[in-house]
């Protein structure tokens, strides 16, 4: 038995009766793309929106293997890891296979996953199969070139970008091969197919047929959603009956995929139970992450007059940046705080921010600021008394808030403080 086979059982998008056991949870490493359809319109950060191309944020490979080990703990039924863009995996290469290499080492009894068009991934796919990757979405969505170039406003092969017709056909023979050789490394293929009304709703057969001599496992027929700002804005979505038609034609070529939930490039959840924006404020922790590596010499200061630690975080309109030096310590910079507003995002912004920074040092702090910073690894401490008491604490192992303030909480009825920062 291959290891695909093995998989598959797990994998609740080739096997729908995974679905309600298992689950996924995509990682958004990949926001280029290499070809450009007459649907799509990748707007990021739009949580209303369910559809693949569409993200909150965008991780490097590290910052994924992090999200993925703190999705983990908190939902162990996770049995997935796929790339799905927001882009195309393959025009992001280098992104999209250090994330790999990084999760098999990491988490080697996860399912690694990709969803493709199939352009670039050719001379990837020996090292795909090394690394275990054993399901494979490529999305086809004709087999003749006159009708392909009709669907693509351009293909790109390096920085060339073909259009019309010599587009379609580069395209499609990317395609072709593809499917070819992922068969031939044993993983498994699904293909996407998106109906589009007056475009390539009569071709759907003829794809799945054409996939099928080339070995491919499964077929999603995906109705086509009407985006603003695309040329394809106009075209009408596919009704239910036009849906079924066109896969029961399919179905006589292909086992048909009748329980796509459309995921969005940062989904994560099972597909009957998704969890997205439950996981939202882990994906931006993540996200404000320091690359690997990042050297974390400074201490953040919230102060009104640079000589004694006075100023609640929230309410703090810059921080003075400090740093060890040769004799006590020095003042390296004053960084400009976020503006005020914006719930969430002001303190992502501030972990950024901070991001070369091992610790804050404030009167006071939020709860939410707080646990922000702190997953991003900036430690937050609490005080009052003169800087280079706090910083002396934290260089030589001290532990500053034994010089934390005794006066009311804020929010208290002597609060005096804007309460900016109490949010």
């Amino acid at each position: 038995m291959t290891s695909a086979q093995l998989d598959l059982s797990r994998h609740p998008c080739f096997n729908p009766l995974a679905k309600g056991s298992f689950g996924r949870v995509h990682l958004p490493v990949a926001p280029k793309c290499n070809i450009k359809c007459n649907y799509c319109n990748r707007k990021y950060d739009c949580v209303n929106e369910s559809r693949p191309g569409v993200t909150s944020t965008v991780l490097t490979p590290a910052q994924a293997v992090e999200y993925v080990g703190r999705v983990l703990a908190r939902e162990p039924r996770i049995s997935v890891a796929g790339i799905a863009g927001p882009g195309d995996p393959f025009a992001n290469g280098e992104e999209t296979m250090d994330t790999l290499r990084l999760l098999r080492r990491g988490f080697p009894e996860i399912i690694l996953c990709l969803a493709s068009n199939g352009t670039n991934i050719g001379p990837c796919i020996p090292e795909l199969g090394e690394l275990k990757v054993s399901h494979v979405t490529v999305t086809v969505n004709a087999v003749d070139p006159e009708i392909g170039a009709r669907i693509y406003g351009w293909v790109k092969d390096g920085k060339v970008a073909y259009r019309g017709r010599e587009g379609a056909e580069l395209l499609l023979a990317r395609q072709l091969a593809a499917v070819r050789e992922l068969k031939g490394h044993g993983i498994t293929v699904k293909i996407n197919s998106i109906l589009i009304p007056g475009i390539n709703d009569h071709h759907i057969e003829d794809v799945a047929a054409r996939m099928r001599e080339l070995g491919a496992d499964l077929f999603n027929c995906m109705a086509m959603f009407p985006n603003l700002d695309t040329p394809f804005a106009a075209i009408p979505q596919p009704d239910a009956a036009r849906m079924e038609e066109a896969r029961e034609a399919a179905e006589k070529h292909l086992p048909q995929m009748r329980h796509c939930a459309r995921c969005r490039a940062d989904a994560v959840g099972l597909l009957d139970s998704d969890r997205s924006g439950e996981f939202r404020g882990c994906l931006s922790a993540c996200a404000s992450l320091p690359p690997a590596g990042t050297p974390r010499a400074y201490v953040a200061v919230a102060t009104r007059e640079g000589i004694l630690v006075n100023r609640h975080l929230g309410e703090a309109e810059a921080f003075e940046i400090w740093e060890q030096a040769e004799t006590g310590y020095r003042l390296v910079e004053q960084r400009p705080a976020p503006k005020p507003g914006g719930g969430l995002r002001r303190w992502l912004r501030l972990a950024r921010l901070l991001g070369d920074c091992r610790a804050v040092l404030c009167s006071g702090i939020g709860e939410t600021p707080r646990e922000t910073l702190e997953k991003t690894g900036v430690r937050t401490v609490v005080m009052e008394g003169f800087i280079e008491t706090g910083l002396a604490a934290i260089y030589e192992g001290g532990n500053p808030e034994v010089f934390k303030t005794r006066s009311t909480p804020c929010g208290g009825r002597s609060c005096a403080g804007s309460g900016g920062g109490c949010v």
